[in-house]
């Protein structure tokens, strides 16, 4: 991308965005957008919750029932889906917060005003991977089975034969402990980062052939504008589908770390 020059009939060179876009200058005292954004994120989160389940009816609003659909999703469709319906209810709070978090921070990339995924710093969803996930999944495991149970089952899958655990075991090992909370947090930074460059190339460069191009050129601003807003939609649903797919990951970690079996 960073190659990549396009100089049209009249005007200067285009530019087109890179890296260095993404790291966007304090807004004071060393505070940037994207923390700024992960607050926010939060007190919505909050809000929506407390304010919608302040005054719950047999019948609810509709407020009500996006909330109740929000839970019931992240309960059931995740939560217990992946963990299973003996283990997963102390889970729900946390699948769900996960999920509702990286949801609402990725939206935040097509929102105008906002329009910056915060999920594309990688520090973000590495966080969350690291911090969160990685030791309660390693943690329930080994309360449930003993270090030693936990390691064996991890590392030592059944039914194989002996002279294959040479091979097998260091990969299940750093697979495991090392490759899992890594790529859990790759997927949703590479897909917001890939997703927001895309879109900064068509609107920027829509925007750069109406006001600099000459002649001809200028229409194609109209097709660079409409890839934009098409791929806003396209852009939409991937955001949601990555927090989904962070969600369940998560949760299925939870299930093979309880599992009896590998």
């Amino acid at each position: 991308m960073g190659a990549l020059v396009l100089t049209a009939a009249e005007g200067g060179e285009f530019a087109p965005p890179g890296v260095g876009d993404f790291f966007l200058p304090p807004i004071f005292l060393g505070v940037t957008k994207p923390m700024v954004l992960v607050v926010f994120s939060v007190i919505i989160i909050a809000a929506f919750f407390l304010i919608t389940s302040r005054n719950l009816k047999i019948v609810p609003s509709k407020m009500q029932f996006a909330a109740e659909s929000v839970y019931d999703f992240g309960r059931n469709n995740i939560a217990r889906d992946q963990i299973g319906s003996q283990d997963f209810r102390p889970f729900v709070p946390m699948i769900l917060a996960l999920f509702t978090f990286i949801l609402v921070n990725n939206i935040f990339g097509i929102i105008p005003f906002f329009q910056f995924p915060t999920m594309s710093h990688i520090g973000f969803p590495l966080a969350l991977s690291v911090l969160v996930v990685y030791p309660v999944y390693h943690y329930v495991g080994i309360r449930r089975h003993g270090l030693g149970g936990y390691l064996r089952n991890q590392l030592f899958p059944s039914g194989v034969p002996k002279p294959i655990y040479l091979l097998l075991t260091p990969i299940e090992f750093f697979q495991k402990f090392f490759f899992n909370p890594i790529t859990l947090a790759i997927r949703v930074f590479a897909a917001m980062f890939a997703g927001h460059l895309i879109l900064l190339v068509f609107t920027i460069g829509g925007e750069y052939l109406l006001l600099e191009a000459g002649g001809a050129l200028k229409a194609l601003s109209a097709v660079s504008f409409a890839f934009a807003i098409l791929l806003t939609f396209v852009e939409a649903l991937i955001q949601v589908i990555q927090a989904y797919v962070f969600a369940v990951l998560s949760a299925g970690y939870i299930g093979m770390a309880l599992a009896s079996d590998h």
